[in-house]
């Protein structure tokens, strides 16, 4: 069956079973790390891995489906995690070998807008964890990992279905009042807010992410904040000239209790490297 052809729930099991594929950069300095394993530890392992959407959400699957039964908590943070699994276990059960790039050699158009994607995850991610840190969060891990992951369905889709992908984009570029949701569904079938929610489930990824999925959840300051973080980084992935930006500081700015030109100083610095 082509990709074209599948619908929703053969997606899931096509996804549960798929290699998933990592960024050349992040296989490459991985096997580095391999290399000098003396020298390497499991912070720098997990810098690599979260830097890396796809490769974070493939180590989550891996640990949530082998997690022992009396593992009662989520498993959210990849230092912990590469520490319970071991170096070695990491790099043989879950290797970086599907690289990304080598997915696109018929679509290159399709690759530049899944690294724009992925570029868009890595500065939610370090905008949400900076402001989780901010407000005192105490599970500021979870909410960086979960604005890191907000569309990796959508980067899944890109790697493995360029083409109706291709296609969703054009229509969209065609008329911009219509809902992506709606032109989701011509295309695919479904909508992509379904397969994100469907996977989430399924490979039990951070329960904040499903309340990203659930309007009655808006308010939460967690939600709020990855929410905020997500509309920052799409906003501003083209430069500071957005006509939105000016209510995503002042949104920002009840959040962080900070008035909105400081939100702006501070956001334009760039994203900043957080603590791990």
């Amino acid at each position: 069956m082509s990709p074209q052809q599948r619908s929703l729930a053969e997606w899931i099991a096509f996804f549960g079973q798929a290699d998933l594929p990592v960024l050349r950069h992040t296989a490459r300095e991985l096997a580095r790390l391999r290399a000098n394993m003396a020298q390497g530890n499991a912070s720098k392992i997990a810098d690599v891995v979260t830097d890396d959407p796809l490769m974070t959400v493939k180590l989550l699957r891996y640990m949530q489906t082998h997690k022992s039964r009396h593992q009662v908590h989520e498993l959210l943070d990849v230092k912990q995690a590469l520490l319970m699994m071991g170096m070695e276990t990491f790099f043989r059960e879950v290797p970086a070998t599907l690289i990304v790039e080598d997915l696109f050699e018929a679509h290159p158009d399709a690759l530049a807008y899944l690294l724009l994607t992925v570029r868009r995850a890595q500065r939610s991610a370090s905008y949400a964890a900076d402001w989780a840190q901010r407000i005192h969060d105490m599970h500021a891990e979870e909410v960086r990992v979960s604005a890191l992951l907000t569309h990796v369905t959508e980067m899944l889709m890109w790697c493995y279905n360029p083409g109706p992908m291709l296609e969703i984009r054009r229509l969209q570029g065609g008329d911009r009042t219509r809902r992506s949701a709606d032109v989701q569904r011509q295309v695919l079938g479904f909508a992509g807010v379904d397969l994100q929610r469907q996977l989430t489930v399924e490979w039990q990824l951070p329960e904040l992410l499903m309340s990203l999925l659930d309007p009655a959840q808006a308010e939460s300051p967690r939600v709020s904040n990855v929410m905020l973080a997500v509309r920052l980084a799409r906003h501003s992935a083209q430069g500071w000239h957005d006509a939105a930006l000016p209510d995503d500081y002042r949104d920002i700015g009840k959040m962080l209790h900070m008035e909105p030109n400081r939100v702006m100083s501070l956001v334009r610095s760039g994203p900043v490297a957080v603590l791990r």
